[in-house]
């Protein structure tokens, strides 16, 4: 029996333009059938900053704002505030959240805002060329780095969830891979207990999506997940860090 997948209703009719084999767009689907699932469409704000997630207003419908390059948690933060009613997203990749954003994504967990951030992961700056990101593993060859990023010179790949784990006020952290179909299951339900924890205004949450960039890695889309499995997924081990509900923090 042939099964055909219907597009979630807080998606639009616009085809995707993301390169072919890059997961953003699995994880659109994953943020929208949530917000489906959980009638929050009508009540949903998300928030795109630059990269390669600038297309995201284009493909969710519910009111979308731009940010400039690594603000969209302080522009999520003046919505939420400005809009307590409203339930508010950001969309964010590596070179943005964790490089030239990274005191916005700190201190907007830090103070345990009421927002969702999802944040994506594929070590390398995507929109403009394939530069090494904060996310770039050692050793990886990026446009910035063609002998490979020398960790004794440029410094560690940042984790970002281990980063804001850190932190007291957060109420939600995981990681999770976009790199199979039982990865992919895995993250619906972390990203569903995110936005249930949102729409329930219980405090910051942030999903951090492991995946690919097979245009800048320079690799099909089957080698460039074999890849991120053999290489991102030891170094980015995936799992829940933080969950207040299940840890009596209610």
């Amino acid at each position: 029996m042939e099964v055909i997948a219907t597009r979630p209703k807080s998606l639009t009719n616009v085809p995707f333009t993301y390169c072919p084999g890059c997961l953003h767009g699995v994880a659109h689907r994953l943020i929208a059938e949530a917000m489906d699932e959980l009638d929050m469409r009508n009540n949903m704000m998300g928030v795109a900053p630059v990269g390669c997630s600038v297309f995201a207003y284009e493909f969710f419908d519910c009111d979308m704002a731009e940010a400039a390059h690594g603000r969209a948690p302080a522009v999520a933060t003046g919505m939420k505030r400005a809009r307590p009613d409203m339930h508010v997203f950001t969309y964010q990749g590596d070179g943005d959240l964790a490089a030239i954003g990274t005191a916005e994504i700190i201190h907007a967990a830090n103070r345990g805002e009421n927002i969702s951030v999802f944040f994506i992961n594929n070590a390398i700056y995507g929109m403009t060329g394939g530069q090494m990101a904060p996310t770039t593993l050692p050793g990886m060859k990026t446009t910035t780095s063609p002998y490979g990023r020398d960790e004794n010179d440029i410094g560690y790949p940042i984790r970002m969830c281990e980063l804001i784990d850190t932190l007291v006020s957060p109420y939600f952290i995981e990681r999770v891979s976009l790199l199979s179909p039982q990865d992919i299951n895995k993250a619906k339900r972390a990203v569903k207990k995110a936005m249930q924890y949102n729409k329930e205004d219980r405090g910051f949450t942030f999903i951090e999506f492991i995946s690919t960039c097979p245009t800048n890695w320079g690799v099909d889309p089957l080698k460039a997940r074999d890849w991120a499995k053999e290489n991102m997924l030891p170094f980015f081990k995936v799992g829940n860090f933080r969950d207040k509900a299940n840890a009596g923090g209610e």
